[in-house]
């Protein structure tokens, strides 16, 4: 995504959030965490007093010879990646945007990764630390280069994903990548079954696929590497050339699968690679776009929740609803893992002043 974010100054408003956070606490207030909002319709709407991390932005190191970089969480997204690409590195899991204003701190508070994400790793796994304002209003610093953990807890990854529940994120460290040499994107027709043989049958070669997608009769390819081995594996595979946009668009969810036109829910589902079609009444070739090589499946349908979610599971999977304003949008916590939450939550956030009930209403 080509950066249209005028850059402004940087600027630390870690103390003027501290004592925000503070304030909340002491009353008792539930806070609503906002950095672009292009992430909002990402799970349950929060009722609480608006809290910007906008104006806290600002790259605080970056060693592009040890592949490291630190980052305020207000920071727009596409300036750190026009920061990385003038070095000639990215991040690595792809992460979507959704919107010009989109921040570091959305990022990797929904923990959303893009195409190369089976290939490359997830958010997650490139998070070596962070700095994490907490219900008291004092900034604490978890992982990285230094450990205060005082909670007992690693919050730097315990932070990704958990939509602002546990925490303020104010600064994050992560580790980047060189961009690939060479790419090339491929179109070749086949149908889904074939689609599925020949990926399992690639995914025990080493070839340089990061990414793999499949739509009405056609399996998208992304190569990525060094020139030789993406021109021998384009050769070998054959197929039509794909403009290397389409990939942006699927990210983005701007393909015409993603279109708001569509009234019908927008489903995610996550399966084990090998997992064959699921068996759904009344869901058309057309209703589906498999990607991440059929790790991850959008889905339109108005299938109930239960139905989708049982079918899920009996795979070994879960299925998330993307419409915004949805009741429900993740699969419930068997009993379990809903003990875990809870107690995290309470031990972190016990009066519940952080984006309450975004994931789940009980938390």
């Amino acid at each position: 995504m080509a950066n249209t974010t005028t850059p402004t100054p940087d600027r630390d408003i870690s103390e003027a959030l501290g004592e925000r956070v503070r304030k909340a606490d002491a009353d008792g207030t539930p806070l609503r965490i906002v950095g672009g909002d292009t992430k909002g319709f990402y799970g349950r709407p929060v009722e609480g007093e608006a809290l910007s991390t906008r104006e806290h932005r600002g790259i605080t190191s970056y060693d592009p010879v040890e592949l490291i970089v630190s980052v305020r969480t207000g920071t727009p997204l596409a300036e750190l990646e026009a920061r990385l690409a003038e070095h000639g590195q990215m991040l690595p899991f792809e992460p979507p945007h959704f919107g010009d204003t989109a921040t570091v701190g959305g990022m990797v508070a929904t923990g959303l990764s893009g195409p190369r994400r089976p290939w490359a790793g997830a958010v997650r796994d490139f998070v070596l630390g962070a700095r994490v304002i907490t219900r008291a209003g004092d900034e604490q610093r978890f992982g990285g280069e230094v450990m205060k953990n005082v909670a007992g807890y690693d919050l730097s990854r315990l932070m990704v994903g958990a939509q602002g529940s546990l925490g303020l994120l104010t600064e994050v460290t992560l580790k980047v990548l060189p961009r690939p040499s060479a790419s090339h994107s491929l179109r070749l027709e086949m149908p889904l079954d074939q689609a599925r043989a020949r990926l399992a049958e690639w995914g025990r070669q080493p070839l340089p696929l990061t990414a793999a997608a499949w739509q009405t009769g056609a399996l998208h390819l992304r190569l990525e590497g060094g020139p030789g081995s993406v021109a021998a594996t384009r050769e070998r595979l054959g197929g039509e050339d794909l403009e290397a946009d389409f990939w942006e668009a699927l990210r983005e969810q701007r393909l015409a699968f993603f279109s708001r036109e569509d009234a019908r829910p927008l489903w995610r589902l996550s399966l084990p690679y090998d997992t064959p079609a699921l068996a759904l009444d009344g869901v058309a070739e057309d209703d589906l776009l498999y990607d991440w090589a059929g790790c991850q499946r959008w889905l339109r349908s108005e299938l109930p929740a239960e139905t989708l979610r049982e079918a899920c599971a009996s795979a070994g999977g879960h299925a998330t609803c993307l419409t915004p304003g949805a009741a429900a949008p993740f699969t419930p916590l068997a009993p379990v893992m809903a003990k875990y939450h809870r107690r995290l939550k309470a031990e972190l956030d016990p009066k519940g002043i952080f984006n309450p009930g975004r994931l789940y209403a009980e938390l």
